[in-house]
């Protein structure tokens, strides 16, 4: 069959660019810096290394056909809980379980020379962040054995303050969180001595230093003190979206000035200025319904229930959604602040109960690279936001 030529010269076009896009995507180093599924399987009893679709974002074998070569997967626990320490070990147990089952799709990396490796083996490079100082217990011998275990960077905060550092959530709220030790207005903002001997000691180690969560002022003590460049595991732009979570213009500067790296949440109410609002008169609407949750399930913590809440509204939830154009907007104005070589990817996959339109999964990265060709990105550029400058940073951290 002969097509007439003005089909043929629609067609060429366009097969040409999704040639582009998969080529520049499949090509390139994909690192996201965190995903929360280890928390996610735990506590729905799943496999990771099982089709988990529709019941997670992330399972094995859809990272792996959604082109992602690093994965961070995070530990986290609220602060809240009890032996949070021994907590963080288990997760960190299921992940090593995880690369064992799977030898021939999944390796462990603790160095930049392992990372390089993983990939001329078309292997997932599995590596771990410790999501929230508090999982320390205040004992630095305790940051040095899960280095050990091949965790390689550390949110200083979670929402939650600790004895030594403030959060973001507690720096900004007038009535800082039960969970955290900031509950006095006298208590110091930013870090302790404590605080920064805890900075250093990453430092020596290799250890990044993760500064999503932080306060503003903990930011500020943490970037005078490090002398390596620190990541922003998974935050966004407050200019667009003023939230207690996202970066103020001199806070995204001060990174540039370090050296370091912001990755990009998916969170739609870290990306559209109106989901927060959304989403209060939400869960306002179902209060009744939720206090019969969390009357039925004390140990339950605010983040289990709101999941569980949107996971049986999702019809009522799903046309709050922002476009992936607004993620990507908030990538372009750290581009055009600081550069290109200062952002990347930073999911919250499996730890968020809301994304962008169109990634409704780890399978659905390859859009994120369309939308930065449709753009203007140029190829080089694309390869550095996912991947190579989280691998910059990664290699500049190496033990002393």
């Amino acid at each position: 069959m002969k097509f007439p030529l003005f089909v043929l010269l629609v067609f060429i076009p366009l097969f040409s660019f999704s040639q582009k896009y998969q080529k520049y995507h499949f090509g390139a180093f994909l690192v996201d810096t965190h995903n929360d599924v280890p928390t996610a399987v735990i506590e729905k009893g799943l496999k990771f290394d099982s089709d988990l679709s529709g019941k997670t974002h992330s399972d094995l074998n859809r990272m792996i056909k959604g082109g992602v070569d690093a994965q961070m997967f995070s530990i986290w626990c609220s602060g809240e809980q009890q032996n949070s320490y021994a907590w963080a070990n288990r997760e960190i147990d299921s992940v090593h379980a995880w690369v064992n089952r799977n030898p021939e799709k999944m390796m462990m990396v603790y160095t930049p020379a392992d990372l390089k490796k993983a990939f001329k083996q078309k292997k997932l490079a599995t590596m771990m962040g410790v999501e929230g100082g508090h999982m320390l217990e205040n004992d630095l011998t305790k940051l040095e054995e899960l280095y050990k275990r091949g965790v390689r960077y550390m949110t200083l905060t979670w929402n939650n303050s600790t004895e030594w550092a403030t959060s973001a959530m507690d720096e900004a709220s007038p009535n800082p969180s039960k969970g955290g030790a900031y509950k006095d207005s006298a208590k110091q903002k930013g870090l302790t001595d404590f605080g920064k001997q805890v900075v250093k000691r990453m430092n020596d180690l290799g250890m990044m230093v993760d500064l999503s969560h932080v306060g503003e002022q903990t930011f500020l003590d943490a970037i005078h003190t490090t002398t390596k460049p620190v990541i922003v595991s998974h935050s966004c732009v407050h200019a667009l979206c003023p939230v207690f979570r996202n970066l103020k213009d001199e806070q995204i500067i001060a990174i540039k000035k370090n050296g370091g790296v912001i990755h990009l949440n998916f969170f739609s109410g870290f990306v559209d200025s109106t989901f927060m609002n959304k989403q209060k008169m939400f869960f306002e609407k179902h209060k009744a319904e939720i206090d019969s949750i969390k009357q039925k399930n004390p140990e339950a913590n605010r983040e289990y229930v709101q999941f569980a809440m949107f996971e049986k509204y999702k019809d009522e939830v799903e046309g709050w959604r922002p476009p992936l154009s607004m993620l990507l907007d908030h990538l372009d104005y750290i581009v055009k602040l600081i550069g290109v070589d200062h952002v990347g990817i930073g999911s919250d996959f499996d730890g968020v109960n809301s994304t962008p339109q169109g990634l409704n999964s780890v399978e659905d990265y390859p859009l994120i690279t369309k939308a930065l060709v449709e753009r203007g990105y140029s190829k080089k550029e694309i390869y550095k936001i996912l991947g190579r400058n989280f691998i910059r940073v990664f290699v500049a951290n190496g033990p002393q």
